[in-house]
């Protein structure tokens, strides 16, 4: 609303008052191949390569074109043998047609089946189960219906499963081919002579399948978690395999640095250690598996000889015992006829031989305690020990009572311990025994300062 518009006055409009139309901007299309972004920069200017690839333009029409026709022409086939002509719509091109087989022949494939004569199915073939005329038709049925025994069955005189058409077709064809082999190393590389036919491997298989066929989801989900258990059981014995190895080869590294650094010289064990024991407290050692005899350093090996075992088997079982008991366990074999090696190593004459020699180091033992024992028994008769005059006599020698032996594992075979055993002390004096006088003591010397 202006000022004529509250006075009532007319508006009159001069052309200059008239509002200039806009030029409308030429709206430039956005050329294919180009993308918006670089359009959008460029401003539809002209780049400065060219941004069309030559493949989208239109190409120019070929000059020199192909003539195809379609025609009706006759042809023959290969797989044929009574020449049969038919017609088939055929692509002529410019004119020729084309020549050769049929296209589909190359697919008729046939089997070569086993022919024979009178002769040799009188020398080869015959069968009790079987007559000439059943075998001639079942080789006939397999020569027209190329070995699908489902269809041979069916078409099949007799009522005969088809496992046993099966056997009975390749037992003909195994004996024929091995009658006419020159020799026997063609006949070796028959098909038919390598993989026979097992029917009733076959009857089985089809059962089996039968069975699988026929489970429900409910066994069959059972199936499946039986498997997973395995699967998880086969899988933690392999890792607890490989952990046991890696602690074997571990401990026999360690024990082998061991043995470097502080070699222990077990001649020098003293018996005197065992000679508190009575005889018939030597406890026997505890059986062992077979398995445990082995050392480490074979049993890593996992292949290995067994005599080689043997010997480092006994050197493990006697490695305790000095070379003077070693000896004599040689010896005493000598003595009751017993090869110090066995002839023939085998896992059970091993096993029996390294038990005869740990007996042979119990008896051993049990010889020595015996000896210390009489020296101990024939010292005290002859009145060597003799007790101190202030003591009374006791009637029960609880503290001289002879304590349960248990052999030492390192001390086996009864040698010497590395540390002599003490002086035998004094038994205790009874609490209702008067005390010993006291001795007199040396005065002490007095010093300047007293």
């Amino acid at each position: 609303m202006d000022a004529k518009d509250i006075l009532g006055l007319p508006k009159t409009f001069s052309a200059s008052q008239e509002k200039k139309s806009r030029p409308q901007k030429d709206s430039q299309r956005k050329p294919d191949g180009i993308s918006r972004e670089v359009y959008a920069l460029t401003g539809g200017l002209a780049p400065l390569m060219p941004s069309i690839d030559a493949s989208q333009l239109k190409k120019k029409a070929q000059l020199d074109k192909e003539k195809i026709t379609w025609q009706w022409l006759s042809f023959t086939s290969s797989a044929r043998t009574d020449n049969l002509e038919l017609y088939h719509w055929v692509r002529v091109v410019n004119g020729v047609p084309p020549t050769g087989d049929y296209s589909f022949a190359k697919y008729n494939k046939s089997v070569d089946i086993v022919k024979y004569t009178d002769e040799e199915y009188e020398k080869y073939l015959t069968d009790p189960g079987w007559t000439k005329e059943e075998t001639d038709q079942l080789f006939d049925l397999c020569g027209q219906f190329d070995l699908r025994f489902i269809v041979i069955a069916d078409r099949f005189t007799s009522s005969r499963p088809v496992e046993e058409l099966k056997s009975r077709y390749y037992a003909v064809s195994r004996a024929i081919s091995a009658a006419r082999a020159p020799t026997s190393g063609d006949v070796s590389a028959n098909h038919l002579h390598k993989d026979t036919y097992n029917a009733q491997h076959e009857i089985e298989r089809k059962r089996a399948l039968s069975m699988v066929l026929s489970q429900t989801k409910q066994q069959e989900r059972k199936d499946a978690e039986v498997l997973a258990e395995a699967k998880k059981i086969t899988e933690s014995r392999v890792i607890a395999k490989a952990a046991e190895e890696a602690e074997l080869a571990a401990s026999s590294s360690v024990v082998h640095e061991i043995n470097e650094r502080f070699p222990i010289h077990v001649d020098s064990v003293s018996p005197s250690s065992n000679s508190q024991l009575p005889i018939g407290a030597v406890a026997p050692t505890p059986p062992t598996p077979d398995s445990a005899l082995i050392p480490n350093t074979l049993r890593m090996l996992r292949v290995f000889l067994r005599s080689n075992a043997l010997e480092q088997m006994v050197q493990a079982a006697s490695s305790s015992a000095g070379l003077r008991t070693i000896k004599r366990v040689d010896q005493t074999l000598q003595d009751l006829g017993v090869n110090v090696k066995p002839k023939v190593p085998t896992k059970a004459v091993c096993a029996e031989h390294l038990e005869l020699r740990k007996e042979i180091l119990s008896l051993l033992n049990l010889q020595k305690q015996l000896q210390y024992k009489e020296a101990e028994a024939s010292s005290q008769r002859d009145g060597s020990y003799t007790e101190s005059p202030s003591t009374p006599m006791r009637l029960n020698r609880g503290g001289e009572q002879d304590r349960l032996y248990i052999p030492d594992a390192i001390n086996y075979g009864g040698e010497r311990a590395v540390k002599r055993e003490q002086k035998r002390k004094v038994p205790g004096r009874f609490l209702d025994a008067p005390p010993s006088p006291p001795q007199s003591k040396r005065a002490r010397k007095l010093k300047a300062s007293d």
